[in-house]
């Protein structure tokens, strides 16, 4: 496992790019600070078309001018152009004195084939379905509910599921986004003290087998509605723990499986307003061992820094505009735990946004 730097030193250099980004907006004048951070949108569908023609793809064997990249991903030259132009004062490619383009290292991340791949996330940021469900936003703030029932008349998991094709750019967006939360999670948190790990809402599995790798004796349950269909089972073979799991199907309102010491959590109670989460905890607690502990895997808004950035605060407008979930402060974790039979132990930090938040039956 790659060695990451730990949580404290990642915050210190958060800080600093977050205090030159705001010494940056300072010294800027304030209309034309604004001006700037309200066109972001048009940097996200600028990456957009940068991903869908695959131009980091043609890219990652040298330079090329932009005609001969128009000529490959099918693009007019002087439009490709002016894009990757736009893209080069970001940082993402470079525009060299002979008129090539190359890539930077954020660019990199925009290649399908490069370990955590940003593509499909930036896919997803840039779909005319995400940009149609943003652009209700102003409902959800005015109303207090979720607006994109509203919009589509079904809940968001079953308009994903009636939309296979945009459900798959949807699963594949979220889930790299996820997979660069994996290895600062076990980087942070030691799996090898439970027998028995059981991944709540699993999907494929991918937090499960990780924890198996680290925990050579544990045994695993996935648990998930869809691992008829969610590729679970091959996954857990290519990753060399499906001979010790069990794949179990059920939802999040279903009974849990029982006997687990550990039972993971990640992105779920986000979803949720709080009579549900506590509905999806209790489940949790009739069946837990009484040592066990139950580890959910969520951004923790930094409640107690109320100008600090985080992720967190963008993720909770994203939630409340799709299925009315929130992001939650510790206070706000610790309500939901004890109401549910729970109380918090710890919060671990982590190298990447997301935290482990550890809690034990009462």
């Amino acid at each position: 496992m790659p060695k990451l730097p730990p949580a404290k030193v990642v915050r210190a250099v958060e800080g600093v790019r977050a205090g030159l980004v705001k010494l940056t907006r300072l010294l800027a004048p304030p209309p034309f600070a604004l001006l700037e951070l309200s066109q972001g949108s048009m940097v996200t569908q600028a990456l957009y078309v940068a991903a869908e023609l695959k131009v980091a793809d043609e890219l990652k064997d040298g330079p090329l001018t932009a005609a001969q990249l128009a000529q490959r991903v099918g693009a007019d030259p002087e439009s490709l152009h002016r894009l990757l132009r736009l893209l080069a004062t970001y940082s993402v490619f470079e525009e060299r004195a002979d008129g090539s383009f190359k890539l930077k290292p954020m660019g990199q991340a925009l290649r399908c084939d490069t370990p955590q791949s940003m593509r499909a996330t930036v896919l997803l940021m840039g779909h005319p379905t995400h940009w149609e469900e943003w652009a209700h936003l102003v409902d959800a703030v005015r109303t207090g509910e979720a607006s994109l029932p509203k919009l589509r008349g079904m809940g968001a998991f079953e308009f994903i599921d009636a939309n296979p094709e945009y459900g798959e750019i949807f699963t594949a967006g979220m889930g790299a986004m996820s997979e660069t939360e994996t290895l600062p999670l076990l980087a942070a948190y030691d799996f090898r003290r439970f027998r028995t790990i059981v991944d709540y809402g699993a999907g494929r599995g991918g937090l499960l087998a990780a924890a198996l790798q680290q925990a050579k004796d544990a045994r695993g349950v996935l648990f998930d509605a869809r691992i008829d269909t969610n590729g679970a089972a091959d996954y857990l073979r290519e990753q060399g723990v499906a001979d010790r799991c069990t794949l179990e199907k059920g939802g999040l309102f279903d009974p849990a499986p029982a006997g687990g010491d550990a039972y993971l959590l990640k992105h779920i109670v986000h979803d949720w307003p709080e009579e549900q989460v506590i509905e999806i905890l209790r489940n949790v607690r009739k069946v837990i061992d009484p040592g066990g502990r139950i580890l959910l895997m969520e951004f923790v808004t930094p409640d107690d820094k109320p100008n600090k950035p985080h992720p967190a605060k963008l993720v909770d407008l994203w939630l409340m505009l799709l299925v009315g979930g929130k992001e939650r402060s510790e206070k706000q974790y610790a309500e939901v735990l004890a109401a549910a039979g729970f109380r918090l132990e710890k919060i671990t930090e982590t190298a990447a946004p997301i935290s482990v938040i550890e809690a034990r039956p009462v």
